[in-house]
């Protein structure tokens, strides 16, 4: 037997037992708690005093013709509120795995998607299955494909869907050419050629693949930073270190603010980005990541139908 096993001493209460007095103390008396909990008074009773009698304290003490709680019955009400939650999440939690739940996903998401709107689906993923782990992979171009191949992903948003998998187009992002208020480019004062852009540094985002390769651009240029992540990229920009195109919707506070300002490129300001959501393994998927799928698809159906009015 292990040794620290056998130190372990056993609880002489059980979480019945803490169940009831936490039913006394909410419902506010023996009686409404044995009627809460479809027990006879002298059982409810009977319990609390095994307490008392087991731990050598008062819990409850007579003020008039109220029990109130000792401030002893105070401490322990809640560590046994405490004790009694726990409890049921454990075993909300076991219900949840027994019925398929997975302990863990993988979701990888390229950079450019909407980050608050990511955030807003895994909170509401989280209320419902508080128990299961989310790895989030934030990658960029061939790394969200990668994550998919290498089997780190169960579900995946990504502009570009690996062979063997199939996707569904979610969503198509806006992408703005913008240079902060102060940069040469915006004191020209005219429309931008391709030559002028040439002759000013672009601001880029590494892919995240092992395979990446270090000239994916969207404009070619000499003068280049090349960041791992959008946020620092963005960062740049707004202190006019250079230019670059950015999803409308990761700049928004940026452009609202005056710290960017779109760049006129006779049309070619503006790109268009289309992300695919991609199940992993659609037969043997579980229905964590099943339910995961219909809370992003939902939430980026909410915001297209908000944004149409």
């Amino acid at each position: 037997m292990d040794m620290k096993t056998a130190a372990v001493p056993m609880p002489h209460i059980s979480l019945e037992q803490w169940r009831t007095l936490v039913a006394v103390v909410d419902a506010g008396g023996y009686a409404a708690a044995a009627k809460a909990l479809h027990k006879s008074q002298s059982a409810v009773t009977y319990a609390v005093q095994k307490i008392e009698s087991l731990l050598g304290v008062g819990v409850f003490a007579i003020q008039g013709r109220k029990a109130v709680l000792t401030p002893t019955g105070e401490m322990l009400y809640r560590r046994a509120l405490a004790l009694v939650n726990q409890a049921g999440e454990v075993e909300r939690a076991a219900r949840r795995l027994s019925a398929g739940w997975e302990a863990e996903i993988g979701l990888a998401v390229e950079i450019i998607f909407p980050g608050r709107l990511l955030l807003d689906c895994l909170a509401r993923f989280g209320d419902e299955s508080p128990h299961t782990r989310l790895e989030i992979i934030e990658s960029v171009i061939s790394g969200t494909p990668e994550a998919l191949l290498t089997g780190q992903a169960d579900l995946a948003i990504t502009p570009r869907v690996p062979p063997g998998f199939l996707g569904t187009p979610l969503i198509r992002l806006r992408l703005v050419a913008v240079a902060s208020p102060g940069h040469p480019l915006h004191r020209l004062g005219r429309t931008l050629t391709h030559d002028d852009l040439a002759q000013h540094r672009h601001l880029a985002v590494r892919e995240s693949g092992s395979l990446r390769s270090r000239h994916t651009t969207t404009v070619e240029v000499e003068q280049r930073w090349t960041f791992s992540t959008l946020a620092s990229s963005i960062a740049a920009a707004c202190r006019g270190d250079g230019f670059a195109w950015y999803p409308e919707q990761s700049i928004g506070d940026e452009l609202a603010t005056g710290r960017l300002r779109p760049l006129l490129l006779h049309g070619a300001e503006e790109r268009f980005a289309e992300l695919y959501l991609v199940v992993a393994d659609p037969d043997g998927a579980g229905p964590g990541v099943r339910r995961l799928a219909r809370i992003i698809r939902d939430a980026v159906g909410a915001t297209e139908q908000s944004a149409s009015r």
